[in-house]
């Protein structure tokens, strides 16, 4: 993001105690500043949300004009309704903590459910990766008559809707159901015509790969030729990628919302970069300029750095 605006990094550090405590500074004066912190909730949450709410607390106590809370992935947006007795609406205590820290915006990417926005007082700019990822599709020639949009649930119907109507297709759904906190979803039956059909899975995020396994076997058994998985966020650990090297499943795409060393070594998930899209963003608000065409039409060149971030060839994916 800061080469993107050819803008300095702020100079902080975070140092993490020998019984687990978080100490965080900020090594400059930002009097009077605009402060854009950028702490994505990925694989260590709960360390990273305490790292978010202290460091929020410091701009504000160090006399930062406003302090704008970048999370590209926000994952406890998960713990969005109380569907169950006894539980906590997770994404409601976290925005509530985040805001009583100091923070005045939120800017966040694809949330799990867009309603977590109400769960915040202070403006937030919930951005899509549908744009990078359309377009990413067309640049590897699958967007085409012979390509169908699949929703692993009805859940991810409206999503799969958006992506298919990006790229002028149908769309397919898949009957799922999970019940228990296990991580384990089983896929029932495939809705839609798929079989000679080229797939592409569509989802927000992914922690296991066991959802977009079964989906991929569902397709294979109806008959579809390749299936692709398109994801906004991928939060995988090694038994994870595991399971989607040997799924059926030709390439998975998805964005650098997390830092997930076991997915950047696997050959068969790419990942392209969010970072010009969050980057617009920062610069829209700065500027005081509207933040509409980040989601109608969103600049070509900023498509472009994204794919560029990742240095591969069509040629190495096609052959993949």
């Amino acid at each position: 993001m800061c080469d993107y605006l050819g803008s300095p990094m702020g100079d902080c550090e975070t140092i993490i105690f020998s019984e687990g405590n978080t100490f965080v500074r900020i090594n400059e004066s930002i009097r009077n500043s605009d402060v854009y912190f950028v702490q994505t909730l990925g694989l260590h949450p709960n360390d990273e949300f305490a790292e978010l709410l202290f460091f929020m607390d410091a701009f504000k106590r160090a006399s930062a004009n406003s302090v704008t809370a970048i999370i590209p992935y926000f994952s406890y947006a998960k713990g969005d309704k109380k569907d169950e007795p006894r539980v906590s609406i997770r994404a409601r205590v976290c925005a509530e903590c985040i805001e009583l820290a100091g923070a005045d915006r939120i800017i966040t990417m694809d949330l799990h459910a867009a309603q977590v926005q109400g769960f915040f007082k202070v403006p937030v700019d919930h951005l899509y990766a549908e744009p990078l990822l359309a377009q990413y599709a067309r640049r590897l020639g699958i967007a085409n008559d012979d390509l169908v949009v699949v929703s692993p649930d009805a859940g991810s119907a409206k999503r799969a809707r958006s992506m298919a109507d990006a790229l002028g297709c149908s769309v397919a759904i898949g009957d799922k159901m999970r019940v228990a906190h296990d991580e384990n979803a089983k896929v029932l039956e495939i809705i839609g015509a798929v079989k000679g059909k080229n797939c592409l899975v569509v989802d927000d995020f992914t922690i296991s790969g066991g959802t977009l396994a079964e989906v991929a076997h569902g397709l294979k058994d109806k008959g579809a030729k390749d299936v692709y998985a398109f994801l906004s966020h991928v939060v995988l650990q090694e038994k994870g990628v595991e399971r989607i090297e040997k799924s059926p499943i030709k390439l998975l795409v998805t964005t650098d919302t997390v830092d997930c060393p076991a997915a950047e070594a696997s050959d068969k998930i790419h990942i392209i970069s969010a970072a010009p899209m969050f980057a617009e963003a920062v610069r829209h608000i700065h500027d005081k300029q509207s933040m509409s065409t980040l989601f109608n039409n969103p600049p070509m060149h900023m498509l472009d750095e994204s794919f560029h971030t990742r240095q591969m060839t069509m040629k190495d994916l096609i052959k993949r």
